[in-house]
């Protein structure tokens, strides 16, 4: 069979309407910072692309900062609103935070400022008690993930923001694995920056959003040729711009009919493999639908993303962004996972494209690869 793509959490594939605007980009070429009907042509495209996001998140237009990824837009606004203050503060983030919070966040100790990490219970949820001594210390910067990457586990940011602003602090979402999967609203999160990234919903890689309350102080990241209302400098990627324009709404307006379908392959995936001995890692708490990240009772680590490469399957052993970084996951250590659980963590992510033949097909490779002449393994408990 034709390799399967089990690893949309990483990237998606590029969307049938992203294909379609790219193709119209190749023979178009000009700098949006230009005074030429070329540079004009493509600041147009531009702005008509801001306008359209924004309308989709339920945003104004010059809320809307374009950058290049994800990473870039967390970067840039808590290190913005640190570099912004007068007096460093304190920052508080959770214990399963992508990398592009955590490290800005230890950065700004070279500032003074001092990192406040709150720590989850074992389903991967924000601990209540620890969260409110956390507010107690009255931060001046909060940043809470809306999704996580690897469990799928989604916060209750709304209710967090809430109480985080009330004790004074700015308070800053990566909601980029939730965009695309669950409803994404500005106003109802009540946050004050919000951080999105194209190639999760089918854009390019190489163009995110950063949106940002107007009336919040911070300093940008990137200075020099004043883009982005000098929020953001840099030459824009027209193209990869102009590409995510045309898919923010496509994205709004069908999110539930992709999140019902993905949904219907996670219980799917979920029941073949408890009936396996798989465990579940949060399973008792909201998850985005696409995602489930589990080990099998076998300890064989990596090895398990290899070998069902070799089978034609693409899934992950976690982020996708810490595979640089051997060792267990973050997020499972957070949980209490043991380690040597947590090295053998699978995590399978899926999309608008993934059907419930590939899901059987999945479960049919595990059956095969749990043969003893297959692979070699011990068996472990917890």
């Amino acid at each position: 069979m034709s390799a399967v793509y089990l690893d949309w959490n990483a990237t998606a594939p590029l969307h049938p309407i992203a294909r379609e605007v790219l193709a119209q980009w190749l023979d178009r070429f000009g700098n949006a910072s230009s005074r030429h009907r070329f540079g004009e042509a493509v600041r147009s495209e531009i702005e008509a692309a801001r306008h359209r996001l924004a309308e989709s998140l339920g945003v104004m237009p010059n809320q809307v900062v374009f950058t290049s990824s994800g990473t870039e837009g967390n970067n840039t606004f808590i290190k913005g609103v640190a570099w912004a203050e007068r007096q460093p503060g304190t920052v508080v983030v959770s214990a399963i935070e992508h990398p592009s919070v955590r490290e800005p966040a230890q950065q700004l100790t070279r500032l003074g400022w001092r990192v406040r990490t709150v720590a989850v219970d074992s389903q991967g949820r924000i601990e209540p008690t620890d969260w409110a001594a956390a507010l107690a210390e009255r931060p001046r910067l909060v940043s809470l993930m809306l999704a996580n990457n690897e469990t799928g586990v989604v916060q209750p940011v709304a209710e967090l923001a809430r109480e985080a602003r009330q004790a004074g602090a700015i308070v800053h979402c990566d909601a980029v694995q939730g965009w695309g999967k669950l409803p994404i609203d500005f106003a109802a999160l009540g946050v004050d920056a919000l951080t999105l990234s194209g190639h999760k919903i089918g854009a390019p890689i190489g163009v995110g959003v950063l949106v940002i309350d107007r009336r919040i102080d911070w300093a940008p990241l990137l200075a020099g040729g004043g883009q982005e209302g000098g929020r953001r400098s840099g030459t824009e990627n027209g193209a990869a711009i102009a590409t995510l324009g045309a898919l923010a709404p496509i994205v709004a307006e069908q999110q539930p009919q992709w999140a019902a379908h993905t949904l219907a392959l996670q219980q799917a995936l979920e029941e073949g493999l408890t009936s396996r001995g798989a465990t579940l890692f949060s399973a008792h708490a909201p998850r985005l639908p696409n995602t489930t990240f589990f080990a099998l009772p076998e300890r064989i680590g990596e090895n398990w993303v290899l070998a069902l490469d070799r089978e034609g399957f693409a899934v992950a052993s976690g982020s996708a962004c810490s595979s640089t970084h051997p060792g267990p996951s973050a997020t499972l250590t957070a949980m209490g996972v043991p380690a040597e659980v947590a090295q053998s963590a699978i995590r399978v992510s899926t999309g608008w494209a993934t059907d419930a033949a590939a899901i059987a097909a999945f479960l049919a490779a595990i059956d095969r690869l749990r043969q003893p002449d297959r692979l070699h393994y011990r068996a472990v408990t917890w």
